[in-house]
Formats: C-alpha cells, sequence, structure tokens
C-alpha cells in the first residue's frame, strides 16, 4: 500500500520546494508563527479554519487535507467536540459526506456525544444541508436505537422528511419504520408528523393506512385544541407556533383526507358527508389572518368536492358547473389545476363524456404539467407527482378510446414515464396495458420508443435486483 505523506511532511516538502521559511509562510497564510511551531514541534494540531488558510497558501483546492486531518487529529486521538464540531460543519460545506461519516463511525462509540451530534444535525437541517445532516441523525438513531427518547424519535422523523423522494418503494420503506415512532414525538410535533406521513400513504394510495393515520391526527388535533382553549389564559408559548398549520387545520384536513379515502373506494355520499364537515367551520375560535385564510380555502375546496362527489357517483350534470367552478378558481396553481382537472377526466373515461372542449380550453394547463418542479413541502414533494402520473394515463386512456391516436400515445409515454420515475409499478402495469390494447393503432416509431422505455426499465430493474436467470 502506498504511504500518504501526512500534512505537516506535506508542508515540509512545499516549504522546501517554494524556499520559504516558516515566518514567511505564517505572513502569507495569516496563521500566526507560534501557532505552527506548536503543531511541528509539540504536535498541538492547528484548528480547521487554520488548515483550510494553509490550505489556500499552498495552491491547493479547500479540504484537500481533511481526510488526513480526521485520520491524525480526531481518530488517532482522545475525541475533542471543540475541534470536531467545526470539521463537520467544514465538512458539510464541501459536501465531504464519506468525512463526516468517518467521524460519526468513530465518536458515536461514546453516547456523551450524542445529544452534541445532534444539535449539529439540527443546525444542518435548517441550513438545508440534509445529506450530510442525515448521517449525523443516522449515527444517533444508532447510537441510540435502544432508547425510549424525544430525540431518537425526532430523529427518525428527520431521516423519514429527508429520505422521501420520488422512489416510491424506498418512501413506503421510511414511512413504515418512522411511523412506529410517531408516539414518542412530543404532542404537538406529532400533528405535523402525522400530516406527511398520511401525504406519504396518501401517494401510494394506502387507502387503510391513510384512514388511519388521518384519523388519528384528527383524534389528537382535537384533544390539543380544546387544551389549548381551556388553557389560553395561562401564560405560555402558543403551540400554533410550533405548527405548519393553525391548529384548527389538522382536524379538518383529516376529514378531507377521510373524503379522500371514500371517494377511493367509490362511497361517494360518505365523501359527501366528510366534505360537509370541513365546510362547516362555524367552531373555529381564532379570528386572526391566517385562520380567515385557511377557512376560505376550506369552503373553496368544499364547494369543489360537492361537485366531484357528484359527478363521480354518475350526476354528470353537475359537470358544466365544475368546469365554470375551475375557471373561477383564485388558485390557478399547477398542483391544483391537475387535480381539478383529473376530476373530469375519471368522470368522462367513467360514464363515456365527450370533453373534447373542455380540454381544449385548458390546453396550456395541460401542456404545462410535463414541466415538474421540486419543492420541500411534502404534499407538493409526494401527492402531486403522484397526481401528474395518473392524469397522464386518464388523459391517454380518454384520447385513445376516442380514436385521437397521436395524442394518446403521446400522453401515455409521458405517464409511463413519470411511473417509473416514482417507481410506482401499479401505474406503469396499467400504462402497459392500455399500449398493449391499442398497439395495432401506433406508428411503428411510437411501438419502437415505447418498446425501448420498457426494456431500459427491464435492464435497470434487473440491474438493481439481480437476474432471475439461474443458467448451469
Amino acid at each position: 500500500m502506498e504511504h500518504t505523506p501526512t500534512i505537516l511532511a506535506e508542508l515540509d516538502n512545499y516549504l522546501r520546494e517554494n524556499n520559504l521559511t516558516l515566518a514567511e509562510f505564517a505572513e502569507c497564510s495569516g496563521v500566526h508563527q507560534r501557532t505552527l511551531n506548536n503543531w511541528i514541534l509539540k504536535h498541538r494540531p492547528v484548528a480547521i479554519h487554520q488548515l483550510d488558510r494553509m490550505t489556500l497558501a499552498m495552491g491547493l483546492s479547500e479540504g484537500s487535507f481533511y481526510e488526513r486531518y480526521i485520520e491524525h487529529y480526531i481518530i488517532e486521538r482522545s475525541p475533542d467536540w471543540r475541534r470536531i464540531e467545526p470539521v463537520l460543519y467544514r465538512c458539510a460545506e464541501l459536501d465531504k459526506l464519506e468525512a463526516i461519516k468517518h467521524v460519526v463511525g468513530h465518536i458515536m462509540d461514546k453516547l456523551l456525544y450524542s445529544p452534541k451530534l445532534f444539535d449539529a444535525a439540527e443546525i444542518l437541517f435548517a441550513q438545508g444541508r440534509h445529506a450530510a445532516a442525515l448521517l449525523l441523525y443516522e449515527g444517533v438513531a444508532e447510537g441510540e436505537k435502544y432508547q425510549h427518547s424525544e430525540r431518537l424519535a425526532i430523529c427518525q422523523y428527520r431521516m423519514f422528511t429527508i429520505q422521501v423522494g420520488d422512489d416510491q418503494t424506498r418512501n413506503l420503506r421510511a414511512a413504515t419504520i418512522f411511523e412506529a415512532f410517531v408516539e414518542r414525538l412530543d404532542e404537538i410535533d406529532q400533528l405535523d408528523a402525522l400530516k406527511d406521513l398520511a401525504n406519504v400513504y396518501r401517494s401510494l394510495r394506502k387507502w387503510d393506512k391513510l384512514d388511519e393515520t388521518a384519523r388519528k391526527m384528527k383524534g389528537k388535533a382535537e384533544i390539543q385544541y380544546t387544551l389549548k382553549h381551556q388553557q389560553k389564559k395561562q401564560k405560555r408559548v402558543e403551540p400554533d407556533r410550533r405548527l405548519s398549520r393553525p391548529m384548527f387545520v389538522y382536524i379538518t384536513y383529516a376529514d378531507l383526507l377521510c373524503a379522500i379515502v371514500c371517494d377511493a373506494q367509490g362511497d361517494y355520499q360518505q365523501a359527501l358527508d366528510y366534505t360537509y364537515a370541513y365546510a362547516n367551520l362555524d367552531w373555529v375560535k381564532e379570528t386572526d389572518e391566517d385562520t380567515l385564510h385557511w377557512i376560505k380555502l376550506y369552503q373553496h375546496w368544499a364547494e369543489g368536492n360537492t361537485y366531484v362527489n357528484k359527478l363521480l357517483s354518475g350526476d354528470t350534470s353537475v359537470l358544466l358547473d365544475y368546469v365554470e367552478y375551475i375557471c373561477t378558481s383564485p388558485d390557478k396553481s399547477e398542483k391544483e389545476m391537475v387535480a381539478k382537472l383529473m376530476n373530469v377526466l375519471i368522470a368522462a373515461n367513467q360514464y363515456q363524456i365527450d370533453v373534447n372542449e373542455i380540454l381544449q380550453r385548458f390546453e396550456t394547463e395541460i401542456d404545462s404539467f410535463a414541466q415538474q418542479r421540486s419543492s420541500a413541502d411534502m404534499y407538493t414533494q409526494q401527492v402531486v407527482p403522484d397526481q401528474y402520473a395518473r392524469f397522464g394515463y386518464e388523459l391517454a386512456y380518454y384520447y385513445l378510446h376516442k380514436e385521437i391516436y397521436s395524442v394518446g400515445f403521446k400522453h401515455l409515454m409521458n405517464a409511463s414515464l413519470k411511473a417509473n420515475i416514482l417507481n410506482n409499478e401499479t401505474y406503469f402495469i396499467n400504462c402497459m396495458g392500455l399500449f398493449v390494447r391499442f398497439q395495432a393503432h401506433a406508428v411503428p416509431e411510437t411501438k419502437a420508443e415505447y418498446f425501448n422505455l420498457i426494456e431500459k426499465v427491464w435492464l435497470n430493474n434487473v440491474k438493481k435486483n439481480g437476474s432471475f436467470d439461474q443458467r448451469n
């Protein structure tokens, strides 16, 4: 194995090659000569910011010596948090994740570092350095896995938040692990945790889990809302300040989620009952601007979802009223438009309704749905991409059955790509089935493009999971 010179050896070589004295190097680097002498003669390591100055003076890239610094001055010595903490932050800034993993793996043998590591993770998380924060949270979680602590629960919550992404298989695994830790969180923090968990289950179309999570969130929110107003005369920090929404929203959002479950199960009357429940907000005591904003939103959603439930139950007479509601809606964001127009398509496909004119009316919005944007919000990050995929499938289904094949296949390809990105096997299989049904009407170029996609998905799956071809 090739020997790697120490940082001091590198410095010595640099001084000799450039004919510099230590005093001259101290002047050009900005590191005091006494500090350098103490490092060289008494083996007292420099601080990481001093090492950065020296690295810059030597004309090397930032962090060039970090791995050697960690090995010689952290791993080989007694852990010193005053030295470790700034190293972790600098490694995070430079995205040196392997270096962070090396440090965390070394110090987590001692549980006394767990609180300090957790605090550092929280700072990195707040800064948006999620990949680095994840390594710290994982270290704390591993060190405290046999503890029944709130800190462990918060670590699991943060890990869940960071890990949830495009891959729905991975998302289900993350949700399943985190669910066991929700009850260990503070009662107020549980509300946002359950909301985030519910949005993941909603995107996964796990209706039983969504229903269970929504009911749990509603029960806890009702208790906290009652306690809040019983104790409002006492001087204490308002719990709403720790929440991402006003507290009453967790009650109404639970009703909205239960309505979605009923819609998915075809129970449109029960869905209407839940819709009427979150439309009636006379019981809300707050009158601040944020509360009034949310009340107005829920009343608007209730109006639209009342049309939707009637439409999906077969009352097609409300279709034009629903379209007018879409047009006059103050929220024209893509995430709202895709959900509303998908309801039109589902009804059209279920009851063989001609909606060509409606689709032409929203042609610009539909074309923009192909451009997805990232978001930190769990709903926008999880539910909306799922809706894009389903919307593309419903649109393809509609046009193919209307014998408008070129447009239908275009949207089918788009839906298949989104389903593959989400790793949603159900959507992808549905898309394949639709293609097989209508492939006789596809031009050769379309067939070749679709078969190439299927082959690419298959090869990626084999690469990820291994081949099942067992030959002797």
